[in-house]
């Protein structure tokens, strides 16, 4: 990130340093896209089963 993005710009804020980064990593990570490591599921998709899997997990 540090290479593509910030490395040649020069920001007026702080606001729009964070937009800017904000925007960069939400169009770089697909977090539709599944995973072989999460057990062929998406980012989004492993969270709430792992989510899930907690909260039943301390409720008892």
């Amino acid at each position: 990130m540090k290479r593509e993005l910030i490395f040649h710009e020069t920001y007026k804020t702080r606001h729009h340093a964070k937009k800017s980064i904000f925007d960069y990593i939400v169009s770089f990570y697909n977090y539709k896209r599944i995973h072989s490591t999460n057990g062929y599921l998406s980012p989004m998709a492993y969270e709430k089963k792992y989510h899930e899997h907690s909260k039943t997990r301390h409720a008892v």
